[in-house]
């Protein structure tokens, strides 16, 4: 049996910045615990690197959903990290935080604390803002967040023909007027990833008083008298105990946090019932509230234009991109996973945005069968606030056991009517004269696809997941949160979720700049009771 002071499980987007908050100063004894390996395998730190580890079991749980019924029962693929840094080791590095009305939003709900001029100075407080600190924005954080080097020409003519189609720019995506198009920034440095490990964990290793652990995969919590006093885990099959004389940190994500509270008989008496495994505190809400941004692919062919498709078939343009990136750090392997975008409303009666483009200078059907053959790019436009909610139970309390990730997609019908309107606003940005002489056809979904009816049985027969799993252990008041508003478990002691389980309601945008801030504000409302 070990003891220390705060006991983190989870080494993703929140659990680092906890890991380094909490050890700083050299008072606290911090253990984390990691359930993947370190992040030494090169392409976790080369922008477009992942590509590689996306769908690399390695690195990232690879869960696949339950069959969806608005997908016309198709399985949905639901990736988290699973290596030092998670998920912000894996993603497309796009820095977007949401809107004010998100966190005003949260705090209307009965959370205190939570709205948005509470949580911009968290915000702040984490970011090396590459263009200099302003009232949104700092620059004495780790976090580096950096515009993209060497954009693509396909960024111009996309806000060009935006523009045309009547839609403002915006400078600044996480500034005072968020809504338009423009170019996003990413979480780099020098054209290499800041993943929260390289931004705060290395900071933490460097302590005597934190101690960081790999492969350690959580099986139990364990409870005594109404309080949680530490945890089991296994490496490498041989079971250790740990004790925490403070606080049990869970940041393990959305569906690996949900996963772990009901294995330790917390959670739905009825879904603990159905999995063998023994009530321990009745909390209904665990697993519930799934949420997760869905998208709808624009596809269009191209000439004279360059583009990844083509340019990953040519031996010598990989060597010369190759080249670039290793003299320059520039070039496609600096790119993110979506270089400029939107956050346009599909109907001018719309109080903001509810629509998020990602533009990509490359096209695939399948990602995993790789890029299409012709030279082109992507339009993605995502449900900024879906309405459908889905669940993340467990079936069993093995820990090796995959919980059964049911998300719903497109239950709401209001989901997939706003995603037919953002391909039809997306069609009527290709069709402005910036892009004219650039576009040979429209490949996804096709021209001759044009009713609402043809576009409906188009979404349900391609839409996926962003990857944004947000809400499984949601902060507020009522029968069916998990956690109130300062993090803490519903008639629990000794027990904080920090991840992006607690958002109430997913925020506009993804979800890693907020899973951050929400690390930075759990570890602020620790010192305060501390």
């Amino acid at each position: 049996m070990e003891s220390f002071d705060y006991i983190i499980v989870g080494a993703g987007s929140a659990g680092c910045v906890l890991a380094d908050r909490l050890s700083e100063g050299g008072t606290n004894t911090v253990l984390l615990l990691e359930a993947g390996r370190r992040d030494t395998y090169p392409w976790i730190h080369i922008p477009i690197g992942f590509a590689k580890t996306f769908f690399n079991e390695k690195f990232n749980w690879c869960f696949e959903t339950a069959p969806i019924p608005g997908f016309g029962g198709r399985r949905g693929y639901a990736p988290q990290g699973k290596v030092l840094g998670g998920s912000s080791s894996i993603n497309g590095l796009v820095y977007l935080r949401g809107l004010r009305e998100d966190f005003d939003h949260w705090r209307a709900l009965g959370n205190p604390g939570w709205g948005y001029d509470d949580v911009l100075p968290y915000f702040r407080k984490s970011e090396h803002q590459e263009r200099g600190a302003d009232s949104f924005h700092g620059v004495d954080g780790p976090l580096a967040v950096s515009d993209l080097r060497d954009p693509h020409t396909l960024n111009d003519v996309f806000i060009a023909a935006s523009r045309e189609a009547g839609y403002r720019e915006t400078s600044d995506f996480n500034g005072a007027r968020p809504e338009g198009v423009g170019r996003f920034q990413m979480t780099a440095r020098n054209g290499l990833r800041a993943s929260t490990a390289v931004a705060f964990l290395r900071r933490a290793e460097l302590r005597a008083n934190f101690c960081l652990r790999t492969n350690a995969l959580v099986e139990t919590l364990s409870i005594d008298a109404g309080r949680v006093t530490g945890l089991r885990y296994s490496i490498g099959g041989t079971l250790r105990e740990a004790r925490a004389r403070h606080l049990v940190v869970l940041s393990a994500g959305a569906l690996n946090s949900p996963t772990i509270l009901q294995r330790s008989g917390i959670g739905d008496p009825e879904v603990l019932a159905a999995a063998g495994v023994p009530l321990r505190h009745a909390l209904p809400g665990v697993g519930k509230n799934l949420q997760d941004h869905v998208q709808a692919r624009l596809v269009v062919e191209t000439r004279g234009m360059s583009s990844v498709n083509t340019a990953v078939r040519s031996p010598m343009a990989l060597a010369a991109m190759g080249l670039r990136y290793a003299l320059l750090r520039r070039g496609p392997l600096a790119y993110a996973g979506g270089q400029c975008g939107g956050l346009l409303k599909t109907m001018p009666t719309l109080d903001r945005p509810d629509i998020m483009y990602f533009v990509m200078p490359f096209s695939s059907a399948d990602l995993r069968k790789g890029l299409d053959r012709f030279a082109g790019f992507t339009i993605a436009g995502c449900l900024q606030r879906p309405e459908s909610r889905g669940t993340v139970t467990i079936t069993s309390g093995a820990v090796g056991d995959a919980p059964v990730i049911a998300p719903n997609f497109l239950d709401a019908e209001s989901d997939l009517e706003t995603l037919v309107r953002g391909l039809r606003s997306a069609r009527h940005i290709v069709e402005q004269a910036p892009f004219a002489g650039l576009v040979v056809r429209e490949v996804r979904p096709g021209t001759e696809i044009q009713s609402d009816d043809d576009l409906h049985d188009y979404v349900r027969a391609t839409a996926s997941s962003v990857y944004h799993s947000a809400g499984t252990c949601r902060m507020g008041a009522g029968s069916d949160a998990v956690v109130d508003h300062r993090l803490r478990v519903h008639g629990l002691g000794g027990l904080i979720v920090a991840d992006a389980s607690i958002m109430p309601r997913i925020v506009s945008c993804p979800t890693n700049a907020t899973a951050i801030m929400i690390g930075e504000r759990a570890a602020g409302l620790i010192n305060e009771d501390a």
